[in-house]
């Protein structure tokens, strides 16, 4: 029976409707839910989906886009630089070991040579969601395992790049299939050199076009236009890539990489996140559904033998790598066991291998399936190492790990940047306490950068943002904003999903106090500059600082910024008594700039009046 898109795409949700929270009960990833309801609906059990499951699976791969795009956007340089040597040593040595071994175990098998390099970049990737998810949820993802995870999966999604770049290099495309690309009216000499032609446009779009274009868009002040923008850039870019005969999620992943320094870079994680998760989700129900059982059990055993292979070769090169790195035994066994199954990643490569031709129907649907039976059987794989092989060795004490650590500065999000909180984000500042500041004034979010702050342009009322913005991880939230019902809204949402976090927060009066008191907020601080500073002193103790070291910084600071103020005011004429933004801006800017050089405490006089 034929159904419309829309009766096929209402099944897709309904079928991850109703196994995902079968699978959660059971302990299982939620990906794993999609793929069996993908297969329970599909035309090898209930046959609900008609012939539409290969045109909703096109369509949802905006879903795998979107998931490449929010990747780029979390590879901040800085961060990256911090800890390249695990993700250099481990992720790299991962992918070369387990890429070369699984070739010539398939190509000694008589697999043809592009397709046993295939197979194997794809089999040599791991599922993110299902790891970062178990690894939370067991509340092990600060155990040795947990970080050597984490940067493994880090430089495989990477990796995702330059493999999607050199599929199209082993392509061997039929005579009759001309490739209708713009790139194909290049000299010939020049057309190998697409993909940095690609990467340099998208470089260049990225700082002269889509930030500026962003910051126009933020000014009209409707958050509706922000979405429509957010999905415009992705799905525009990945078009481009795609007319260039480049792949649409490589397009996607150096937009996010573009941006990831920008300020609206949380304002378009929260943003995009929910098209993604709902993308993604039909997108491997689509998988579930077109999973051919009819070739699978014409060769169950190469099905079969192929999937031990995998799992054998990625389970013992991860052991080994663990243990050449120094990872504790135990905590060696956890890596390999939640890191031997196929990603989802490997999905989206073989149908794009097929797509290129590299791959037949045949090869797709089984590289399909072995890819699934892993991700399933991973649930299994990890009981027997908490059951089994865990209990043989005492656990990590995490605690220990952590002594030998480096003191970790303090994590801050500072919400709201005008007259109060700029004074609390200064005083930091000048005494190297950083912190992540959230603004909805375009043009005060593009002073502040331009002037060395790590500032973000977003509404922190709407959910989503403060967890963009490493809320979860975080330790102090400045609440600074101008309106006291803004703050009481974003105090409530951060203690019932951060609950973590030490709150501090600006009242406009009395009345407002009343409420914070009564909402269990021991910081509250009312508004006016000395309040300003005796909040940021409070925050500079916060961290570890001593009291009296905080106090005179605080005090230093009041004695400078006064200063500041009756230098700035001797320039004003006498008339002058409102400013337009612009000149308040500029002000301000050089106040800030004065900041960074002016706080040295031989040039002032802690005695002297103002």
């Amino acid at each position: 029976m034929e159904n419309s898109l829309a009766m096929t795409a209402l099944i897709f949700l309904g079928a991850a409707i109703i196994m995902v929270p079968l699978v959660r009960q059971l302990g299982l990833s939620s990906v794993i839910g999609f793929i069996l309801g993908g297969i329970i609906i599909g035309p090898f059990v209930l046959k609900l989906t008609g012939n539409d499951s290969n045109d909703i699976m096109h369509t949802t791969e905006f879903g795998v886009i979107m998931l490449l795009f929010l990747i780029g956007l979390e590879i901040e340089p800085q961060k990256f630089w911090k800890i390249r040597k695990k993700i250099l040593g481990m992720g790299l040595s991962q992918m070369l070991l387990t890429v070369g071994i699984l070739f010539l175990i398939f190509y000694i098998a008589k697999w043809r040579s592009d397709q046993a390099l295939v197979a194997a970049l794809c089999f040599a990737l791991s599922s993110t969601a299902i790891v970062l998810q178990t690894l939370k949820e067991k509340n092990i993802f600060r155990t040795q395992a947990g970080e050597a995870s984490f940067s493994i999966l880090l430089f495989q999604d990477i990796s995702v790049i330059p493999i999607l770049a050199l599929l199209p290099v082993l392509a061997r495309r039929p005579d009759d299939k001309e490739q209708q690309i713009l790139l194909q009216y290049l000299p010939d000499w020049l057309q190998p050199f697409s993909i940095f032609l690609g990467v340099f446009l998208l470089i260049i779009l990225g700082r002269y076009v889509f930030v500026p274009f962003l910051r126009y868009v933020s000014r009209s002040g409707m958050n509706e236009l922000l979405t429509a923008s957010s999905l415009f850039l992705v799905i525009g870019v990945s078009e481009l890539m795609d007319a260039v005969g480049l792949s649409p999620a490589l397009g996607a992943f150096i937009a996010g990489v573009m941006l990831a320094t920008s300020e609206f870079r949380h304002e378009l994680e929260s943003q995009i996140d929910p098209f993604k998760g709902l993308l993604l989700a039909v997108f491997f129900v689509s998988v579930g559904a077109t999973i051919n059982f009819f070739i699978i059990m014409e060769d169950p055993m190469f099905i079969f033998t192929t999937t031990v292979v995998v799992l054998t070769v990625k389970f013992a090169v991860l052991f080994g790598i663990s243990k050449f790195f120094k990872l504790k035994i135990d905590q060696a066994f956890l890596t390999a066991f939640a890191l031997s199954q196929i990603g989802e990643f490997a999905f989206v490569l073989i149908n794009y291998s097929t797509n290129l031709y590299l791959l037949d129907p045949k090869m797709n649907a089984q590289l399909l399936a072995i890819t699934a039976i892993t991700m399933c059987i991973t649930p299994i794989l990890l009981i027997i190492n908490e059951k089994f092989i865990a209990p043989r060795w005492p656990q990590p004490n995490i605690h220990d790990d952590e002594i030998n650590e480096p003191v970790k500065q303090k994590s801050i999000i500072i919400v709201g940047f005008g007259h109060f909180g700029s004074t609390v984000g200064r005083l930091l500042r000048v005494n190297g306490i950083k912190a992540t500041v959230l603004d909805i004034d375009p043009d005060r979010v593009n002073l502040l950068r331009s002037n060395g702050f790590k500032v973000y342009f977003g509404d922190a009322s709407k959910p989503g943002i403060l967890r963009s913005a490493g809320a979860e991880n975080a330790d102090l939230l400045i609440l600074c904003l101008d309106s006291p019902e803004k703050n009481k809204f974003v105090l409530e949402y951060a203690r019932q999903k951060f609950p973590q976090l030490k709150i501090f927060v600006r009242a406009k009066n009395r009345l407002d106090a009343y409420d914070f008191y009564n909402s269990g907020v021991e910081n509250i601080y009312r508004e006016t500059f000395g309040t300003a500073v005796n909040m940021a002193v409070d925050i500079l103790k916060a961290t570890g600082m001593r009291a009296y070291a905080a106090r005179r910084l605080g005090k230093r600071f009041t004695l400078i910024d006064k200063a500041m103020t009756r230098k700035l005011a001797k320039e004003l004429t006498t008339d002058s008594v409102t400013f337009s933004m612009k000149e308040y801006l500029e002000r301000e800017a050089e106040l800030l700039a004065e900041d960074s050089h002016s706080f040295d405490e031989s040039q002032w006089n802690e005695n002297e009046e103002f």
